[in-house]
């Protein structure tokens, strides 16, 4: 299959990894931002191939882990009002404060696990006496799905659909890392889906002000390890540029007619990022001509109890300042049949890439 096979070659694999060992000379920290790049990383053995003073760090681009506590307490408490709760499958079993939204359901709650938000409001369109919310999370990809879906709603003239939202940005997220006093991070390999929507725009910034190269990067093995080798060459160069690894997808200005229909509906604001905190124009929310569909707006939600367990450092590994077998609990309170936060949940997280592959 094209864009397939070509991008699992072992042979392409091999030329680069050993491209990357004739030009490494000093050593250098690489954060890969997305969650799925974590995973191809760690399950293809890729970081054992690496020089061992190439040093990968996994970012926070994991858009279930980063979803924060005090929204899935909200959604717990909307289907304790009666309310149809519609969800991506990833994000049942997350810890809210004191229970998941599995184990909401399974107190009598009404969770619909859906593939798209377009399902949610066809429900809505079958079930004009109940309200239906559709938990919107996720970073630039699922961003126009969620607007279409308003659209639609829209469309159909319905009143009892609404989206509770936690969209987040990855730039505004890679600023803030660069920001800490702490930070080590020499590079970054973009994540190449959120660019497939947005376009390599907002990069050029980044790049010059920190003076860090930014290449996006497939997922596929030969799309990591060329990426990185392209990283390690603008590094051993003294460069700092945005280059495009993932071309086959990745266009300059993005998926323009994806971003219309996302600036249609929603604006940016702050928003909270789980174990990270509040971050400046870090998100999506809906504008104000859309707000009739803003579940927060909607609905009167109490929630006091936003705490997660103080065993958990899913912020600190999110932020690349921790692996996941660092954490004390790895593997013994912490586990995927009982996860203590979201990076062990997700199918990005990079507590569950350590647990399932190494």
């Amino acid at each position: 299959m094209k864009y397939l096979s070509e991008y699992r070659n072992p042979e392409l694999v091999k030329h680069y990894i050993s491209e990357i060992h004739k030009i490494t000379t000093k050593p250098w920290n690489i954060m890969e931002i997305c969650g799925g790049q974590t995973h191809s990383l760690v399950k293809n053995g890729l970081l054992d191939l690496l020089p061992k003073n190439i040093r990968m760090i996994h970012g926070p681009g994991c858009p279930v882990c980063v979803t924060p506590v005090s929204l899935i307490n909200k959604a717990i408490e909307l289907m304790k009002q009666g309310v149809v709760l519609c969800s991506f499958g990833d994000m049942i079993r997350v810890p809210g404060s004191s229970k998941s939204l599995l184990q909401a359901k399974a107190e009598g709650g009404d969770l619909r696990i859906l593939y798209s938000p377009l399902e949610a409001v066809n429900i809505a369109a079958k079930n004009l006496d109940k309200e239906i919310v559709f938990f919107a999370v996720g970073f630039e990809t699922t961003a126009p799905s969620n607007a279409l879906a308003v659209l639609h709603a829209q469309k159909l003239g319905l009143t009892n659909f609404s989206l509770l939202v936690s969209h987040v940005l990855v730039p505004p997220a890679m600023e803030a890392i660069l920001s800490d006093k702490f930070c080590t991070i020499n590079a970054f390999l973009g994540a190449g889906h959120v660019c497939t929507i947005v376009g390599l725009e907002e990069y050029y910034p980044i790049a010059e002000k920190y003076k860090i190269p930014i290449v996006v990067s497939g997922f596929e093995p030969a799309d990591m390890v060329q990426a990185i080798y392209h990283t390690v060459l603008q590094l051993e160069q003294g460069k700092h540029e945005v280059e495009n690894q993932y071309t086959r997808l990745v266009k300059e200005e993005g998926n323009l007619r994806a971003k219309e229909v996302v600036n249609t509906i929603f604006t940016i604001g702050t928003q909270e990022w789980r174990g990270i905190g509040k971050i400046e124009n870090s998100g999506l929310v809906l504008r104000e001509n859309y707000k009739m569909y803003d579940a927060n707006i909607k609905f009167s939600i109490e929630t006091t109890n936003s705490k997660t367990d103080n065993l958990c450092i899913a912020g600190q590994i999110l932020t690349g300042n921790k692996r996941p077998n660092e954490c004390p609990e790895f593997g013994k309170k912490c586990k995927p049949s009982f996860p203590l936060g979201a990076p062990m949940v997700s199918s990005e997280g990079a507590c569950a890439a350590y647990f399932n592959y190494l």
